[in-house]
């Protein structure tokens, strides 16, 4: 059978039954895949990039050897599934990374002006002192002790300027914002109209005439500097410290499984709180991992299947009654499905623990003959003794196998390769780690960052708002943030004013007095 027949069978076959889904998956799986793939009529296949298989064998296998396999990461996704793509999508894609050229040049066109800008600035009161030196050097007064301190005084504030400047802002870029954004494009306005007027004013009133009092024109580059020295700290005020105090609360939720968070915002953009709450999102977040969507989505639509009513009287007749047994067959079988989904959480809690358990027993086993082999090696020759990579991969076999099962049980196997766990598990033997600190990154899923960038990493978000995204947040303001797999739906709600009040207690005013009865017995 070839490829195409083969998943054209299991997308036809898929919508009948539970079982035979899973038979097509693993008949998916045994056959060679075709490079182009296929599409039925409803669903499109997707092969993501495989994982490195841990015993490097991608041969044929049985159903038992398959599910012993490491890091199987072939997914076809159905018609039903939210994660399929489209052709269309596809070209939609590639003509977003052939924007992100434009965007990468618009980039460099802003740093660029700004940097000009930022030389013209730091290079005017230099010429405004030198000029007048080159053009009538003769005519000039002579430079006194005052004139000569303020050349000190210059020189040290654009030191100052020009640290202050590479601190705030040649800075690396985080990410590309859709807009301009508006305060610092603002400031450079404001300081190129700052430094054309001083130019315009230097102009008419020194250069055409010539002006012989050297010192009062080193004066005009000292105040040049000081107006300079201002501008930088209304930038400091603009861009750094007016965000810090909280004004608002972001609620922050992912589409896919609900997991939300809550930061505290200040005075922003709606653009830019969509980077401060992607720079939490990686840190904060558990890694989305649509594997765990598909059993709940799967046993969904096996509950909210179709039921086949057959009229005994003939076509046309009682749809009313129909109607009516319809509904009451859902209702029943809506009522008696909580039974079912309680047993399948509960098989596999129990299937969790247990490989766990098997997990933590052959983990904890593997460190001890790593431990004694390192006593061991310390007396013998030294080119006996293992590195931390030789001794991961001595020890790695005999956990390897409940590693693997643990993880294929969680759904977790496509974000852990072979290599990345030695990497891991040599991380861990050099730093003198436990078996519990190395077990903490697949026992609980950790945030995103903590994963393989390749593994979660979406390069491109776009950002959906009602609002201009160049307008400050405010109260019950909401947008979203989409990527390929799902969507941050954030939610915006003012910090509310709080009114505290004071209320003095006197010290003296604490006695008390000791009330007995009669028939209690002191």
């Amino acid at each position: 059978m070839d490829t195409e027949s083969t998943y054209s069978g299991y997308s036809h076959y898929s919508g009948h039954s539970k079982k035979a889904h899973r038979q097509g998956s693993r008949d998916r799986h045994k056959s060679p895949r075709s490079k182009d793939g296929s599409r039925s009529e409803k669903s499109v296949t997707i092969q993501t990039p495989p994982a490195e298989p841990l015993l490097g064998n991608d041969a044929s296998r049985t159903e038992e050897g398959q599910d012993d396999n490491w890091g199987e990461t072939t997914t076809a996704i159905t018609g039903t599934s939210e994660h399929s793509i489209s052709q269309e999508d596809i070209a939609r894609i590639s003509k977003d990374l052939e924007d992100s050229v434009g965007l990468d040049c618009k980039r460099y066109l802003g740093l660029t002006v700004a940097a000009v800008l930022g030389l013209l600035v730091f290079l005017t009161p230099i010429a405004f002192i030198l000029l007048p030196q080159i053009l009538w050097r003769d005519e000039l007064e002579p430079c006194g002790t005052v004139c000569e301190g303020l050349f000190i005084s210059v020189a040290f504030k654009l030191l100052i300027l020009l640290i202050g400047t590479w601190a705030l802002f040649f800075r690396q870029p985080k990410a590309d914002i859709p807009r301009v954004f508006v305060f610092r494009a603002l400031l450079l306005v404001l300081i190129f109209l700052f430094v054309f007027s001083y130019w315009l004013f230097y102009g008419v009133r020194i250069l055409d005439s010539k002006d012989t009092n050297y010192q009062g024109i080193v004066q005009y580059a000292v105040s040049l500097v000081d107006a300079l020295l201002f501008i930088h700290y209304l930038a400091i005020v603009l861009l750094e410290l007016r965000q810090l105090q909280p004004i608002f609360t972001v609620k922050v939720v992912r589409s896919t499984d609900g997991e939300s968070r809550y930061y505290s915002l200040g005075h922003l953009s709606i653009q830019r709180a969509a980077l401060v709450v992607l720079e939490n999102y990686y840190r904060d977040f558990t890694i989305y991992n649509p594997s765990l969507l598909m059993a709940s989505k799967s046993r969904a639509a096996k509950h909210m299947a179709g039921l086949k009513v057959y009229n005994v009287d003939g076509p046309g007749n009682n749809a009313a009654g129909q109607s009516r047994a319809m509904i009451a067959a859902a209702a029943r079988r809506r009522d008696s499905s909580h039974n079912e989904l309680y047993y399948e959480e509960a098989d596999h809690d129990r299937r969790v623990k247990k490989r766990r358990a098997r997990l933590v027993v052959a983990v904890e086993e593997a460190f001890t003959h790593i431990k004694r082999l390192q006593a061991e090696e310390q007396q013998k020759a030294p080119g006996e003794v293992m590195d931390p990579r030789e001794a991961a991969q001595a020890i790695f076999p005999s956990m390897a196998r409940a590693l693997q099962k643990y993880l294929r049980t969680t759904r977790q196997q496509h974000y852990h390769s072979m290599e990345s766990i030695l990497q891991h598990l040599s991380f861990c033997i050099t730093n003198n780690m436990t078996p519990k600190a190395f077990l903490e990154r697949y026992i609980n899923p950790g945030p995103t960052l903590q994963y393989d960038r390749d593994r979660w990493f979406s390069k491109q978000w776009t950002l959906v708002s009602e609002e201009a995204v160049t307008s400050a947040l405010r109260d019950g303001v909401v947008f979203v943030l989409k990527c390929l797999d799902f969507s941050l739906v954030i939610n915006v709600k003012k910090i509310p004013f709080i009114k505290l009040s004071e209320e003095f207690i006197d010290p003296k005013s604490h006695k008390f007095v000791l009330r007995l009865q009669s028939e209690t017995s002191v």
